[in-house]
């Protein structure tokens, strides 16, 4: 992984660095169950532009977080998968990622009762649900 310019104070400021960003996370994660195509990326992260999702995608690459495998063929076939560097560092997110389903996640208490709220062991959501009602 390159060396990103700018002072560097400790080993979390380096990694906030490389996934900073609204989608780099999500991206991660998605591409841990299996690679993907760009296409099912972003239906999959919904509400990210293609602007927006192309250039972390580059960047993650540039990082050595992500691999591009270019199929060569007409009509254009590209997926998207993590290298070890990447697996390594969600790894290294599951357990802030149980934190937050621990600490910061808000359930609604009916969903809490039905155990939808309840957390699974890699602290990352099941599935993306609706908001609760107030």
């Amino acid at each position: 992984m390159a060396r990103r310019p700018g002072a560097r104070h400790c080993g979390i400021d380096a990694a906030m660095g490389v996934i900073g960003g609204r989608w780099k996370v999500l991206v991660l994660w998605a591409l841990d169950a299996r690679p993907h195509r760009f296409g099912e990326l972003r239906r999959a992260l919904e509400g990210v532009s293609e602007k927006v999702l192309a250039d972390h995608l580059r960047e993650m690459q540039d990082d050595g977080l992500v691999h591009r495998e270019d199929f060569g063929e007409v009509p254009p076939r590209v997926e998207y998968s993590l290298t070890p560097l990447g697996r390594s560092l969600n790894e290294a997110l599951e357990p802030l990622g149980a934190w937050g389903q621990e600490h910061a996640l808000d359930t609604a208490p009916d969903a809490a009762a039905a155990g939808e709220g309840d957390a699974p062991a890699t602290g990352r959501p099941r599935a993306a649900r609706a908001p609760a009602r107030p």
